[in-house]
This record gives structure tokens, C-alpha cells and sequence, in this order.
């Protein structure tokens, strides 16, 4: 931790989104301040990064990572709270936005698109800076608390979808046939599909970072919002339409996805199929496995 131990100085009440909107469209005056303001998180950001790869970051403080942007400490602090929240300056602009697309978002879209409409958001947010975002990523693996402090903000966006998705549920057709109204079925639903959009996200961005930031990112993840939606949605409810493509890759149309069957809402009755395959097999070959292991027979 920084080895200083003097807390940072008072700050006044942060302003709520209302607020932070209304001051960026008051006039150029204020457009400006909030790009200097951009700025000057990102030269923050940058110091710190560049310290902690340099000499470590149990090592690096405050001051020294003030110094390096050319600042007071009192400034960084008008800035981050602390020098781990310093490695981490989107999230909560980006969670503002989400939290805004959810809100704004058609009652006729199906709301799992929605929600994979707003983890988008945050992929986004990481691929518009490759080169920092997987330096962050090498930086993060090295150090616990930083991990620990990824792992929270992360939670943040499950709990947004799974709000909005519950709210979803207050139509007598939103969730799939078998599912119980009314008891724990809608916060398990919602609770598990948020789960998987974050954890498909958090699964198609490490690979990513991993390959040094190369690669059709978005193609990636809308592959296995299709996975997602055939696992837990197979169909969307009546009167739900959806935004632009909706079946993974390899899908023939609206019949398939119309005649697929939701392994979760199955008979309670039947029994539970575990079986293992290599992360990177075609899901053709995945889909064979699964298919002669509830036939009874040894794929070819």
C-alpha cells in the first residue's frame, strides 16, 4: 500500500449524472473543462502505470506518481481516491452510460439483448485503448490488490443487469416457458443470465488482452451472446423483437432457433450432463459431444 500514511484532503459531494450532464451541455466553457478533466485522469493514469511497471507498485506513491504528471498531490486526489482506483478511470463513466442505455432501451427489445447491448459498452471502453488496456491487464495479474479492486467493479455491472432484468420480468411473457413466477425463478434468472453476459464478456476480453489486442474483439463477443442467448433464451418472448444479429455463427435462421430447447427449463426430473471439452474446439464438435453423451453412445 502507498507508504504514506496522511489521508487525502476533503472533497465535496460528487455530482450525479443529472448533474454532470446539465454541467457538459451548459456551453464550450464547460465542454472544455470536462476534456482538460478527461485529460488529466488520463496523464494520471498514465504516470501510475508507468511507475508501477517501472519499480513496482507497493513501491510507487502518490506523490511520485503526481510528480510524474506534472501535479500536486491535492490534484491527484481531486482525481482518485486512491492509487489503485488510479488504474481504473472509466468505469464509472461507463457505468453511467449503461445504466443509460438500459433506461432508454425499447420495451419490445428482448432484455437480454439489451443487457448484452450494455456489456458492449464496457468492451468498448477497454478496445478504444489496446495498448493501455493490456498493459493494465499484465499489471493486474501481478498485483492482488488490484485484482481484488477489478473484481468489485466488475460486480458493479452485474448488479445493474441483473436490476434491470428483474424489472423486465414484471410482464406476464418475458420469461421463458418453465421458469415459476413470482418465486425464485425470477431472481435466479436474472441473477444467472447477468452472470453469463459479464462472464462471457470477462472471457472474450482476456483472450484479447492475452493476443496483445489484436483481433476483431466485438465479432468475438456477439459469437457468444449467440451461445448465450440458444443456452438461456431460445426464444424471444412474444412480442420481443431484437437488434440487428441474433444467432451464433453457423445458425441457418429464425427455424432453428424457434425449435431449440432451453436445457435449463428441461423436466426438473432428468439428470445432470457434465462433459469436457477443449476451449478451443469447434462448438460443432462440442454440440456432437453433447449429443452422443445423452444418446447413450462414444462420439466418432
Amino acid at each position: 500500500m502507498d507508504r504514506q500514511t496522511s489521508s487525502p484532503p476533503p472533497q465535496p459531494p460528487a455530482a450525479g449524472p443529472d448533474q454532470s450532464r446539465a454541467g457538459a451541455e451548459s456551453g464550450p466553457g464547460s465542454r472544455r473543462a470536462a476534456a482538460q478533466r478527461l485529460q488529466m485522469r488520463q496523464d494520471l493514469t498514465a504516470a501510475a502505470m508507468e511507475l508501477f511497471a517501472t519499480q513496482g507498485y507497493e513501491e510507487t506513491t502518490v506523490d511520485q506518481i503526481a510528480a510524474a504528471a506534472g501535479v500536486a498531490r491535492r490534484t491527484f486526489f481531486r482525481y482518485f481516491r486512491s492509487k489503485e482506483e488510479a488504474i481504473f478511470p472509466d468505469h464509472d463513466d461507463t457505468l453511467v452510460r449503461v445504466a443509460d442505455l438500459l433506461a432508454s432501451a425499447d420495451a419490445e427489445e428482448h432484455p437480454l439483448d439489451v443487457v448484452c447491448r450494455g456489456i458492449k459498452e464496457v468492451l468498448r471502453m477497454y478496445a478504444s485503448t489496446p495498448e493501455m488496456s493490456v498493459a493494465r491487464y499484465q499489471l493486474i495479474r501481478q498485483v492482488p490488490a488490484l485484482r481484488e479492486r477489478e473484481i468489485a467493479v466488475v460486480s458493479r455491472y452485474e448488479r445493474l443487469f441483473t436490476r434491470y432484468l428483474l424489472g423486465r420480468f414484471d410482464a406476464a411473457e418475458q420469461t421463458p416457458p418453465g421458469w415459476q413466477r413470482g418465486g425464485d425463478d425470477d431472481s435466479m434468472l436474472a441473477e444467472v443470465s447477468a452472470a453469463a453476459v459479464v462472464a462471457a464478456h470477462n472471457h472474450v476480453l482476456r483472450r484479447w488482452l492475452r493476443a496483445g489486442g489484436h483481433g476483431d474483439v466485438e465479432a468475438q463477443l456477439d459469437h457468444s451472446f449467440g451461445v448465450i442467448r440458444g443456452t438461456f433464451w431460445p426464444t424471444p418472448p412474444s412480442g420481443a423483437r431484437r437488434r440487428g444479429a441474433t444467432l451464433a455463427p453457423g445458425a441457418s435462421g429464425e427455424g432453428e432457433e424457434a425449435e431449440a430447447v432451453s436445457a435449463l427449463s428441461a423436466s426438473p426430473g432428468g439428470e445432470v450432463l457434465i462433459t469436457v471439452a477443449r476451449t478451443d474446439a469447434p462448438l460443432e464438435t462440442v454440440v456432437d459431444s453433447i449429443r452422443a453423451a445423452l444418446a447413450g453412445r462414444t462420439p466418432a
